[in-house]
């Protein structure tokens, strides 16, 4: 990826191109890490989602993440094909199915984290620790985050 793109002198200073870039740069730095131990994206958001609401029903844990149901079958079939989540019938209502993380699902999440933390340090790396906290709260209140 390009670290400094050539953009219209119209656009280049404007936030959201800004914000579009950086998110770009942390998406593909995020991706790498995580490639490297054989998951994607939304593998790593549906993990971290079944380890803060698991066991959870599938349809909740769609609409946790804002997943399409279709996709969100997709990715637990992939996730529980590699032995990192069941789907079992949920005791609340047998005719849904409750997802949760098995072991190795949960020693996956914590190596992914770690990696994707790896990640989003070597984003802000050309930030100080206290301009990194500033920022982040910049950015929560940008985007509506509390």
């Amino acid at each position: 990826m390009a670290e400094n793109p050539s953009a219209p002198s119209r656009i280049r200073d404007l936030p959201s191109w800004l914000l579009g870039r950086t998110a770009a740069r942390g998406r593909g730095l995020v991706a790498e890490a995580l490639a490297e131990h054989d998951m994607r994206m939304w593998h790593h958001v549906v993990l971290a989602a079944v380890a803060d609401l698991g066991p959870v029903a599938q349809a909740e844990l769609g609409r946790a993440v804002s997943l399409d149901p279709k996709d969100m079958v997709g990715v637990l079939n992939d996730l529980q094909a590699a032995g990192l989540v069941v789907r079992a019938p949920d005791p609340a209502d047998r005719r849904k199915n409750a997802v949760s993380l098995t072991a190795a699902g949960e020693q996956r999440l914590e190596e992914c984290t770690k990696a994707g933390q790896r990640a989003n340090d070597e984003l802000l790396a050309p930030l100080s620790p206290a301009e990194r906290e500033q920022f982040l709260d910049m950015l929560r209140r940008v985007g509506g985050v509390r």
